[in-house]
């Protein structure tokens, strides 16, 4: 069954240009199996081991994470409109472990003694790596607002990593008074996931405008612009009453003035002029950086982000370690599931080569991002993206774009087109 799927998986590899089939057919080690640690069973990390196991069948493959299920952030602002349930968002590794021979150990990655090409697990044992692929995800940076803690999420919740603190967000939402203000205080650029807030606040809206039509989202966003804006504002007015008196949704620049503290006693947020935004409800999503193993293993620059080298995804600080997913910069490929996933392969390619001391294909990327502004009404935009002259990352003029939305029933197809591609990337990630 594997080399039926392993044909299967290559042929579409192919067909998405990310290598030749002949690529593909590769020479086992001469010294024995290699070993490939991988850190992180996201969207990336998951991707990475089933497409390396793919590409040979004879590596040690080990992939660390302490979950054994997850709720995916892809698909999480729909619990605020009823169009999904916690239990439908989770996902687990039983398919890497029992059809792909991947050894999944849920255990949490303590530290990397890279002298040794080892890696040290929270359970006290480590592991000795050839290559390490780090998918570590973001991390928060909680000194950027005052007052705005671990504690304060508690109570304050960003809902930027799906789980409890989402299903906590969605129960303040519903407990809101109609009449009353939800505040979503969206981060600046880079951050995972570039039109969730926006998104977020569509599926609220949604809600909002059936339970509590009252009421308001005011969306305080320290950019001057965002993801898809004209799409979903388009999508606003035609739902929302954007633009209006009555609008359910108010977005505001605060790109010269942002937040810089949190009242968590008035539930308000402060900015740099002192001007103060209350709500009910406070849903605020810190700036982010790389996952914590990143950072602590000196693994990210000062922007907080780890630079690689895109052909390969190698940190130019050692070259036997890979990092991928949002904790990586690929600018300007966005921060997305559907990005993590190609990336993902797209390094599998390259770290298969590298450990048969073969000269790495050409590298390529792909994303699509679709998003909800209502159930029936979806958006999405798309790149694809190869290395330019000078050896960085640029997109191919002409093959990407944004939903095109004089087409008859364009909003109504692309809602199903986004629920579609979540489920395609769940099964190609995990299934």
């Amino acid at each position: 069954m594997i080399n039926d799927a392993r044909r299967r998986f290559l042929r579409t590899l192919a067909v998405a240009g990310l290598a030749p089939l002949s690529a593909c057919r590769l020479s086992r080690h001469a010294a024995g199996k290699a070993r490939v640690v991988v850190v992180g069973g996201g969207f990336g990390g998951a991707t990475f081991a089933k497409t390396l196991r793919f590409l040979d069948p004879d590596l040690r493959i080990a992939l660390i994470e302490p979950k054994n299920a997850y709720m995916t952030c892809p698909g999480s602002n729909w619990l605020f409109a009823g169009q999904s349930t916690p239990t439908a968002l989770q996902v687990d590794y039983q398919a890497l472990s029992q059809r792909y021979n991947i050894d999944v150990v849920q255990d949490r990655a303590k530290y990397i003694d890279s002298s040794r090409r080892r890696l040290h697990l929270a359970g006290g044992t480590d592991l000795a790596y050839d290559r390490l692929l780090l998918a570590p995800g973001i991390a928060f940076d909680w000194e950027a607002i005052a007052g705005y803690d671990v504690n304060a999420a508690a109570r304050f919740p960003h809902a930027w990593q799906a789980g409890p603190q989402t299903q906590l967000l969605l129960r303040q939402m519903q407990a809101m008074p109609d009449g009353g203000v939800l505040l979503i205080a969206a981060p600046p650029d880079p951050y995972r996931c570039p039109p969730g807030p926006y998104e977020r606040a569509s599926m609220m809206a949604h809600w909002l405008k059936r339970h509590k039509p009252r009421s308001k989202i005011l969306i305080l966003d320290p950019k001057r612009s965002f993801s898809k804006q004209a799409l979903f504002e388009a999508g606003w007015r035609r739902h929302y009453g954007y633009g209006t008196a009555h609008s359910l949704i108010e977005w505001h620049s605060l790109a010269d003035n942002p937040i810089v503290r949190l009242d968590a006693v008035g539930k308000t947020v402060v900015t740099e002029f002192g001007d103060r935004f209350s709500g009910h409800v406070l849903n605020i999503i810190p700036p982010q950086t790389a996952g914590r193993l990143a950072l602590e293993s000196g693994l990210t620059d000062a922007s907080g982000w780890c630079p690689v080298l895109p052909a390969t995804s190698q940190s130019p600080l050692d070259p036997f370690i890979h990092v991928i997913g949002d904790a990586a910069q690929l600018a300007p490929i966005p921060k997305s599931a559907f990005a993590a996933n190609s990336a993902a392969k797209t390094c599998a390619l390259a770290v298969t080569a590298l450990l048969n001391d073969r000269e790495p294909g050409e590298a390529g990327w792909l994303n699509i991002c679709y998003s909800l502004v209502a159930p029936d009404h979806g958006i999405s935009i798309a790149g694809v993206y190869r290395l330019d002259s000078s050896g960085r990352i640029a997109a191919v003029p002409g093959a990407g774009g944004v939903s095109d939305s004089h087409l008859p029933d364009a909003a109504e197809r692309e809602a199903l087109y986004a629920k579609n591609a979540y489920r395609s990337l769940i099964a190609d990630s995990f299934g």
